[in-house]
């Protein structure tokens, strides 16, 4: 019989593949030996594999480039990265070698892009699309950076009142985009998105709040469904809604030549994920291609800000099985040295799944098992694969230690999670590594961060003292403090 975890992984999934092969037994993750990695850092432990970022920026404009070319499209393709993502320097670093552009969604961003035109990383020819709805310190922190000269800066316009707030704070002249507020798929509990202005109100306002300013340009339509570019009769609904906007607001305003399709490219969740990028880019052009020649207009430039997409499948996160809990004559709750909570937040805040898989141990026998966390909250555990109604992993032996990698976690678990604050039942946040190729395309390895210590979270909570100025604890007061 075929009882062995890797007999189990042969049948349910077409297995190796791109990104995962098996060696001696243990598994490979883009050439990286994720069994090696545990034994040189310990877990539990989150990794960044930097160069899936600049593969994944690569193929997308890879993909609008050869729609663009087949159906003789006259606009530009603009990758923007979407920052909210991963604020991380380090993200940002990969991503900007591949000549992209930059989205925001607060005022703190802005200081994040300010920093970025300081070491270089950016130029005045950098567009930084500035989404979220604006008040107070985000508009003064736009503003600053169009006064400085960074003409490129566009704020989406998400409300009336936008326009005047940034007219009072900018000096000259500036350019807008205008969001649209879509409507969302029918199992929302709500019909229309809470950002941006109306289909039916968008002429409108232009006619009425900026054709006649002189103060303001407006270059751009922008237009974002929250479930992401699907091949679904929603989702080219709704594009072609927005289209019959931008068409007529392009006749009564001619510096319009841009529209934003937002984000939303889904990343792998399984080992039978399959979805065609390239078929969907084609026909997302093809659409705006024909309906702008049916309305005989010019065809706009193409924007698309994708975050998930490009840092999401660079993430990962192991864990050690520490013991295993026999509940009832059904249920094995397998224990990791880790929180789901405090280090894969959506996995229980909005139920999203990740690729689940054993490091090592492939060529033992399986068992069915529920994966729990360290915390004492019910909600600290992880029960099932995307396309299985069970999580299957090597059986558990307390003499031979069993790893388990969650994989595609790059985006959004540590902002969510919080990063370097507090972590929920004190959990310390794991020790974190980046894995980048060197000159000669070989793979070398750096801690990022350490796993938080009793020290920082004490001083957090405010029974220690503050960092100093080079962010150090001071280790003695914190002794007499904690004596006194």
């Amino acid at each position: 019989m075929k009882t062995k975890y890797i007999d189990l992984i042969d049948q349910t999934y077409d297995f190796p593949q791109e990104e995962f092969q098996l060696r001696e037994n243990k598994l490979q993750f883009h050439g990286i030996d994720l069994y090696d990695l545990v034994q040189r850092y310990g877990t539990p432990l989150k990794f960044t594999y930097l160069p899936k970022i600049s593969k994944n920026i690569q193929r997308a404009k890879g993909w609008f480039g050869s729609a663009m070319a087949k159906h003789d499209y006259k606009g530009k393709y603009h990758y923007c990265y979407c920052t909210k993502s991963s604020h991380f320097e380090h993200v940002l670093k990969e991503a900007l070698k591949n000549d992209i552009h930059i989205e925001t969604s607060s005022a703190f961003d802005i200081n994040i892009v300010e920093q970025l035109k300081k070491n270089g990383k950016i130029s005045k020819n950098t567009y930084v699309i500035c989404n979220g709805f604006k008040r107070d310190q985000y508009i003064q922190n736009i503003a600053r950076l169009i006064n400085e000269g960074h003409k490129n800066c566009i704020p989406i316009i998400d409300n009336y009142e936008e326009i005047e707030l940034l007219s009072e704070a900018i000096d000259g002249k500036f350019k807008v985009g205008i969001r649209i507020a879509s409507e969302e798929e029918p199992k929302f509990e709500f019909y229309t998105s809470r950002l941006g202005i109306g289909y039916k109100n968008i002429v409108p306002f232009y006619n009425q709040s900026i054709k006649n300013n002189d103060q303001v340009e407006l270059k751009m339509l922008h237009f974002f469904i929250n479930t992401g570019i699907r091949d679904t009769a929603y989702y080219w609904n709704e594009l072609l809604k927005c289209l019959k906007v931008y068409i007529s607001l392009k006749k009564v305003c001619p510096t319009l030549d841009s529209l934003n399709i937002g984000g939303g490219f889904p990343i792998k969740n399984s080992l039978a994920f399959e979805y065609d990028y390239a078929y969907m880019v084609d026909e997302i052009i093809h659409q705006i291609k024909q309906a702008c020649d049916e309305a005989d207009v010019e065809v706009p430039h193409i924007f698309t800000e994708f975050g998930s997409f490009t840092v999401g499948e660079s993430g990962g996160t192991i864990y050690e099985v520490l013991y295993q809990k026999q509940q009832n004559d059904r249920e094995k709750w397998n224990m990791i040295n880790s929180s789901f909570i405090t280090t894969m937040p959506d996995s229980w805040a909005i139920s999203k799944r990740f690729i689940t898989l054993a490091i090592n141990r492939w060529n033992e026998e399986y068992e069915r098992v529920l994966l729990g966390g360290l915390t004492c909250d019910s909600d600290d555990y992880y029960n099932s694969e995307q396309h299985m109604n069970a999580i299957y992993m090597p059986k558990y032996k307390r003499d031979k230690p069993l790893y388990i990698g969650f994989f595609n976690t790059g985006a959004y678990q540590e902002t969510i999670g919080g990063f370097g604050g507090l972590q929920h039942c004190l959990i310390p946040h794991p020790k974190h590594i980046l894995i980048q190729e060197d000159e000669n395309g070989n793979l070398k390895s750096s801690v990022f961060a350490e796993q938080q210590t009793a020290e920082e979270f004490l001083s957090i909570l405010g029974y220690g003292p503050k960092k100093d100025d080079n962010g150090q604890l001071d280790h003695k007061k914190m002794l007499v403090s904690s004596k006194n």
